[in-house]
């Protein structure tokens, strides 16, 4: 009897038909032995071996190879090493071979001057070697000249009358021949003008900040770091004012006294270390006696000095400066009037020839980066050619008792 449906579907695969019955097409199969088990279990361990270690690896089993990658700082170039043979002999050099000049000097951190078209080797020049001799500035501020203001530290003449000009101020060198003070006003505003000023003038060139500008506690530190006695610039109204405005302190004609005094205090505690105060602008304002005397008197009151820039027409405090016995002086040329460079290279010149016929004369100039350029090459040689720079306090230290307005030799 041939199986039914019902039993095909239902009988387990492998499982033998009786005897002489039928198949009903299907072939018997054959009954699995140990032999086919082991063989079925040791596949099932291979695969579950796999894919547990491709489970593990993130690269499903990808080919991939490794390699240590270390970093390594690129070595420092050897520090070349100038004797000072070398310097001599960059000194000794004529001018037409700068270039191996200036790269010796830049290496030994000296500078070599020469005057104006010398070639010879025999030629005089001057060789500077940094802190070799530089004169320190006393510290700033000191305490036994300073007071607490309402806008902050105040200068103050101290016990036994020292006063802050006579502290602050840089030491004058002593030589022979006649001198020359330079002021160089504006400072503290642009910060690279500041920077090449301090750096590239000579330390004996004094230095004037504008109260407006920023950190100057730090800048004005750093010039009398590198040797610059330094002034602070005291806003005053011009005619034009405000067309032409000094700023929101600036001392103004028909001001009250104490607003005037008050507003002169906020400018000297800008910073410590002033051997004095510079006007910036101010024609309108000197030319009111009553406005002007109480904030001289202040200033003599403090142990300062006075400066006029020499940029207006008449001198500024002449006569308001000797009522108050303050020291003051009064620039008689302004170098960078006219700011282009053979202008600038002139009034130099004069100025030169009219210290030799005078022995002394106080000169004045802005923070502009041409004046600062054309006055760094200016002063290169002139010790060689006889003329000294000495800071403007030695003028102002020698003033007569009286405060008489001067600008020859004390």
């Amino acid at each position: 009897m041939s199986e039914s449906a019902d039993d095909i579907l239902t009988k387990p695969l492998g499982v033998g038909v009786k005897a002489g019955a039928k198949t009903g097409g299907l072939r018997r199969l054959p009954r699995p032995t140990a032999a086919h088990a082991a063989g079925a279990a040791c596949i099932a361990l291979a695969l579950l071996a796999g894919g547990v270690a491709l489970l593990g690896d993130p690269r499903g089993g990808e080919p991939r190879a490794s390699a240590v990658i270390e970093r390594r700082e690129p070595a420092a170039p050897p520090v070349a090493k100038v004797a000072p043979q070398q310097v001599a002999e960059a000194a000794a050099k004529p001018a037409d071979s700068p270039q191996s000049a200036q790269e010796v000097e830049q290496a030994s951190g000296v500078s070599v001057f020469r005057p104006a078209g010398a070639t010879a080797p025999d030629a005089p020049v001057i060789i500077r070697v940094p802190n070799a001799t530089q004169i320190r500035l006393n510290p700033a501020p000191d305490p036994r000249l300073t007071e607490r203001g309402r806008n902050g530290p105040l200068p103050k003449i101290g016990e036994g009358k020292i006063r802050p000009l006579d502290v602050y101020a840089r030491p004058e060198e002593p030589g022979q021949g006649p001198r020359i003070a330079i002021l160089v006003s504006g400072l503290g505003i642009g910060h690279t003008a500041t920077m090449s000023a301090i750096a590239r003038l000579p330390a004996a060139v004094s230095l004037a900040f504008s109260p407006y500008g920023s950190d100057l506690e730090k800048v004005a530190s750093r010039a009398r770091e590198a040797g610059h006695e330094i002034l602070v610039q005291l806003p005053m109204e011009p005619f034009d004012y405000p067309d032409s405005d000094p700023g929101p302190q600036t001392l103004l004609a028909g001001s009250r006294p104490a607003e005037n005094l008050d507003r002169t205090s906020w400018v000297l505690s800008r910073f410590p270390g002033i051997v004095g105060v510079v006007n910036l602008m101010g024609a309108k304002f000197a030319g009111e006696t009553g406005a002007l005397e109480p904030v001289l008197k202040e200033l003599a009151g403090r142990g300062l000095g006075f400066v006029d820039d020499g940029t207006a027409q008449r001198a500024l405090v002449a006569g308001s400066a000797a009522k108050a016995k303050l020291p003051a002086a009064r620039a008689e040329i302004v170098i960078d009037a006219t700011a282009r460079p053979e202008a600038i290279d002139a009034e130099l010149a004069r100025l030169e020839a009219l210290a030799r016929q005078k022995g002394f004369v106080l000169a004045s100039g802005s923070a502009a980066q041409l004046t600062i350029d054309r006055l760094s090459r200016w002063t290169r040689d002139l010790e060689a050619r006889g003329v000294r720079l000495v800071p403007v306090s030695a003028v102002l230290r020698q003033a007569p008792a009286a405060g008489k307005l001067s600008s020859a030799s004390p």
